[in-house]
């Protein structure tokens, strides 16, 4: 291909850094004709240039296990295909624990990957990382874990092994453009304005890296990420330095080491970063350093490093650098197509893992333009997951700071972010506050997550075991199964489907049938044309032609981006998230009843309201929907106040509640509640790889609608086969009520490793700890299959008795809710 300017293209990428090559070369391997990449410098000038290069494939969910397995692999084929090196050398790499809460991370993260079958982690003595790592003290270490096929290599060199093999393939990889703009046309990408000419296409991929986010802004796109300095130092050679030396990962002390040419490089992951940029990023900024501040931020970590590793206390220091790499605000990089605008993606914001991801992100983002959808389950990493609020300026630098840090720090179940905080309230948060909340956050909003007693302070006290809050939070599920709890569930998304056409418009987007009468509510899924599962949740029929739909608070954008591009040109319909406008109380429990009857006035039996019913009420001055369902599988019902009432409809409840022995519950008793109940949650236990049949649910499938849903197809024929289902979601209890399930520990069928859990939490009512997670066989998979078998659950490296079933170990029936 000449490489004059272009005129048009079948995709423009922007930025030419090793994850802007690694979407040009895939999108090339596809077949893709007149792929463009443009770089406003040089390549890999801008952070890629100056990244350790560590290639490492232990990763914490499955999905992403996969993608750094296939960058690894890939490595190799592009030696081979374009005779470029890419530096890669297979060393393996070391972590070290030298606490107790460390050691039990490291066996849990490699039961974990060891059960993603992608790569195999093993433990080791104090003496055996000493044979690995000869330079090293081994004074208080516990142990560690090895990678033997972990390794390290050269950014600029991956980059142009890339670039080379893109354009064997026909790509134009051009250095010395700008983009100044994405142009747009009704909603969608139509090329892009340069500062040497247009060029028009149906594509654009933003791989901007640091930059992305200011040139996101310019086309309404929120991509929220942001730079913060980043330091490592280099030792003089030194003839103990080995080329065969493993990576070093001493998290505790924030510093990784690896051999540099004959020397060490030691890296630095210090607790709290320093944010750059936050004036804008200079025009001219190519393979430049900064000044940084090397005394407050890199010195402490290689002073704690020239202890492990004696000889960097003797050795001579050849350089000192600083240089800007991007976070984002929950340590995930971005990827896929924004809601904002079609055609309009994103592969950005990595965190410092993008040389060992650049491979897969760069396949998994061709592949989803090349397919109209992601080749798995990515939702952890789907720009649709961020909110407007975490891309302005002061969030995304405050978040970084700590973002950075969180990286090497111990990934406690339940860890909450220190920045950040206060960006979305409930209408009742100062309530919360006074009953002495502990409030955990999720898309932004602070949720009470747990209820300190009075005289205790409400602060998270972290570990692997049972937390401060254990004993409070069974108090409050107690209360939910016993008595009457009160949940304040406001976060929870909610959208206003209305016009003509609405009905017909979700009978199609809805697995369940929503034509029924205008008291009802309906729990539904909503499916891709493969029969995976988008969203988990309920619509409410208010009128003849008006939906309240309720979804969990995390999935806002991605429910709202599904509605509507699945409305067809000439519907009349729309669709309005009132997420704020209505507070949410659950009251669950025995009492629930009892409770509510005389406050609402109304005959809430199951004769005159049974389960499903949902009707207009009143609560004191205030109008309300009232809803007979329940999350915890106890009898109860959800009220929807206009926010603007809800603190004084929050107090008429509680009032009312002291006779009946009512309880305020966060969202920690709220899961241990749904999960003893077998009751799904989306991003865990379901996504969009997982069908409503595997998981357990294929009752939500009306297979007999007048208008088929999206996905019927797929299901009917899983339907048609299912004598060979293979793959089913079960629920797992201990018979040992010690150990605590979290998520993702390994399934063992006798000694075979069948799968892991999505899902886990403690049961109190059932006495252990309750899981949930898909078991994958050759054999079908029933409940006396299950029965037959013996199982056990991986905890940290230790084996635990289980029982197994497809019901839900408490009232499998669903007698008490109903």
């Amino acid at each position: 291909m000449s490489e004059s300017f272009p005129s048009k293209a079948s995709a423009v990428i922007i930025g030419g850094g090793i994850t802007g090559a690694s979407v040009a070369y895939h999108l090339a391997k596809l077949g893709w004709q007149d792929v463009v990449l443009l770089e406003r410098k040089q390549f890999a000038c801008g952070t890629t240039w100056h990244a350790a290069g560590l290639i490492g494939t232990v990763r914490a969910n499955e999905s992403h296990a996969r993608l750094t397995e296939y960058s690894m692999r890939l490595l190799h084929e592009l030696e081979v295909e374009t005779g470029q090196s890419t530096g890669f050398r297979q060393v393996g790499s070391l972590n070290i624990a030298h606490s107790a809460a460390r050691w039990e991370e490291l066996r849990r993260v490699a039961a974990m990957n060891n059960a993603f079958g992608v790569t195999r982690v093993d433990t080791v003595t104090p003496e055996e990382v000493k044979a690995l790592f000869p330079l090293i003290d081994t004074s208080g270490l516990i142990g560690g874990t090895f990678v033997e096929h972990d390794g390290k290599g050269n950014p600029i060199e991956i980059t142009n092994a890339f670039i080379k093999g893109a354009r064997q393939k026909g790509a134009l990889c051009l250095e010395g453009v700008r983009v100044d703009e994405v142009l747009i046309e009704g909603g969608r990408v139509t090329g892009v304005q340069t500062d040497q000419g247009t060029i028009a296409s149906d594509f654009v991929v933003n791989c901007g890296g640091m930059w992305a986010r200011e040139l996101g802004r310019k086309s309404g796109v929120n991509i929220p990420l942001h730079a913060c300095e980043h330091y490592y130092a280099v030792t003089e050679k030194h003839e103990l330095v080995t080329p065969d030396l493993p990576v070093l990962r001493d998290h505790d002390k924030c510093v990784y080491i690896k051999e540099d040419a004959g020397a060490l490089l030691v890296g630095a992951f210090e607790k709290r970063a320093v944010a750059w940029g936050q004036q804008g990023i200079p025009e001219d900024f190519s393979f430049d350093e900064l000044p940084g501040h090397m005394e407050e931020q890199l010195m402490p970590v290689l002073e704690d490093a020239m202890i492990r590793v004696p000889m960097l206390g003797d050795v001579g220091w050849r350089s000192f650098f600083c240089g800007p790499e991007s976070f984002t605000p929950d340590d995930q990089f971005h990827v896929g197509e924004s809601p904002e605008v079609r055609g309009y993606f994103v592969a950005a914001g990595l965190n410092s893992v993008g040389i060992q991801s650049s491979g897969g992100i760069g396949k998994v983002c061709a592949e989803w333009m090349h397919n109209g959808h992601s080749p798995m389950d990515l939702w952890g990493n789907d720009i649709r997951r961020m909110y407007p609020f975490m891309g302005t300026q002061a969030f995304a630098a405050e978040r970084a700071e700590e973002s950075l840090g969180l990286l090497y720090e111990k990934h406690y179940p339940f860890r909450q972010f220190e920045t950040g905080r206060n960006a979305r309230l409930s209408p009742v948060h100062q309530r919360m506050l006074d009953h002495n909340a502990c409030f955990g956050q999720v898309a932004g909003w602070e949720r009470a997550n747990w209820f300190a007693p009075a005289g205790v302070e409400p602060k998270y006290e972290y570990s692997f075991g049972r937390q401060n809050w254990f004993d409070y939070s069974a108090s409050e599920h107690a209360a939910a199964r016993e008595t009457v709890a009160l949940f304040d569930q406001s976060s929870f998304s909610k959208y206003l489907v209305q016009g003509r056409d609405a009905t017909n418009v979700l009978q199609r987007i809805c697995t369940a049938q929503i034509d029924v009468s205008a008291d009802k509510i309906v729990y539904t899924h909503w499916l891709n044309e493969r029969g995976g599962i988008e969203a988990d949740l309920t619509v409410t029929r208010q009128s003849e032609n008006e939906y309240l739909v309720i979804s969990g608070a995390a999935t806002t954008h991605k429910d709202l981006n599904w509605l509507r591009r699945h409305i067809g040109k000439d519907e009349f319909c729309t669709v309005t998230d009132v997420t704020s406008q209505y507070a949410v109380f659950g009251v669950m429990g025995p009492n629930s009843r009892a409770m509510l009857e005389p406050l609402l006035r109304m005959d809430l039996s199951n004769e005159a309201f049974p389960f499903g019913r949902s009707v207009e009420g009143e609560l004191g001055y205030a109008p309300i929907r009232v809803t007979r369902v329940s999350f915890v599988g106890e009898l109860g019902w959800e009220l929807c106040v206009p926010t603007e009432m809800a603190i004084p409809s929050f107090d008429r409840l509680w009032e009312a509640g002291q006779s009946h022995g009512l309880k305020l519950a966060g969202l920690h008793a709220l899961d241990s509640c749904r999960i003893e109940k077998k009751f799904l949650h989306f991003g865990h236990d379901v996504a969009d790889e997982d069908t409503p049949l595997e998981a357990g649910v294929g009752f939500v499938c009306a297979m007999d609608k007048r208008i088929p849903f999206i996905g019927q197809d797929a299901i009917a024929r899983q339907k048609d086969s299912r004598s060979h289902m293979h793959k089913r979601l079960v629920q797992f209890v201990l018979k040992d009520p010690e150990p605590l399930f979290y998520h993702h520990e390994p399934i063992l069928m006798g000694d075979e490793c069948v799968g892991y859990l999505t899902s886990g939490n403690y049961g109190h009512t059932l006495g252990a700890s309750v899981g949930l997670g898909y078991v994958k066989s050759k054999e079908e998979v029933t409940a006396d299959w299950l029965a037959a078998q013996r199982w056990q659950i991986d905890v940290g490296g230790k084996f635990y008795e289980a029982s197994a079933s497809l019901r839900a170990a408490y009232d499998p029936a669903g007698l008490r809710m109903r």
